[in-house]
């Protein structure tokens, strides 16, 4: 498929949506440039992306507690950092850790990378790399990319001052952000992205010369959980046969 028709498929939806928020009160005009910032949403460039993921994940760091550097939690991180990597494709990782009892773990496409303390409770180190690998898969896969680009049109639409023209991704406020930081960190995945950043955890924990039997096991721990590395399909049990299926095969 051609560059401007997939722009299209991408972009077409959105601009749809936009026109169905907040549009009663918008003049003409508005209208246009709401629509226009909305087709620039689904053609952001990688450096605006990152600026974006940059000050997301600065604002969610702002808003929660992150574990100090003589932690536990963030000695034990640091050991399996190490042993993962700082850099995905070009892109510097860096690993914190958030103290709470939600399960959970997210990377964004500028490798800012953040694991929950309750999802390091439950598992082993092993399975910690295998859902790493996973975060990772999407940075490297271009689908944090996708979300970042699906998010920030979705706050265009759902602001409707952003209709006036005034807001640039180097001057969005702190709300605006946030909300954009918790719409990624959500984001909803397909069945098809979902399968691609495990069999790219998979790989990259082969090629790093880590067992990627972590990674099935760790589908087998979250189970059906509310976590937004398991709020999409297909379900842990297919993904961690999946996994299995891989490992029977690379024994052979």
């Amino acid at each position: 498929m051609k560059r401007h028709q997939k722009t299209l498929l991408v972009a077409l939806p959105l601009v749809a949506a936009m026109s169905l928020v907040g549009c009663k009160n918008m003049s003409a005009d508005d209208l246009t440039s709401l629509g226009l910032k909305g087709l620039k949403a689904a053609t952001l460039s990688d450096n605006d992306v990152k600026s974006l993921s940059q000050q997301s994940c600065a604002q969610m760091d702002a808003e929660s507690k992150i574990a100090p550097a003589k932690s536990a939690y963030t000695k034990r991180l640091n050991k399996i950092a190490k042993s993962l990597g700082n850099n995905i494709n070009g892109t510097p990782v860096n690993y914190k850790v958030y103290i709470t009892k939600d399960v959970n773990a997210w990377a964004m496409a500028n490798g800012c990378v953040r694991v929950y303390s309750g999802l390091m409770d439950m598992m082993t180190d092993n399975e910690i790399k295998g859902v790493l690998g996973h975060e990772l898969g999407h940075v490297a896969l271009g689908h944090s990319k996708k979300a970042m680009q699906v998010a920030y049109a979705a706050e265009i639409a759902r602001d409707a001052a952003a209709a006036s023209g005034n807001a640039t991704v180097a001057s969005l406020s702190s709300s605006t952000i946030g909300a954009l930081a918790e719409k990624v960190i959500n984001a909803q995945f397909s069945q098809a992205q979902e399968q691609e950043a495990d069999n790219f955890s998979f790989d990259y924990l082969v090629k790093k010369k880590i067992n990627p039997a972590g990674l099935a096991t760790a589908f087998d721990k979250l189970g059906g959980g509310d976590s937004s590395i398991l709020s999409s399909h297909p379900s842990s049990e297919k993904r961690a046969q999946n996994i299995r299926n891989r490992l029977a095969e690379l024994k052979k």
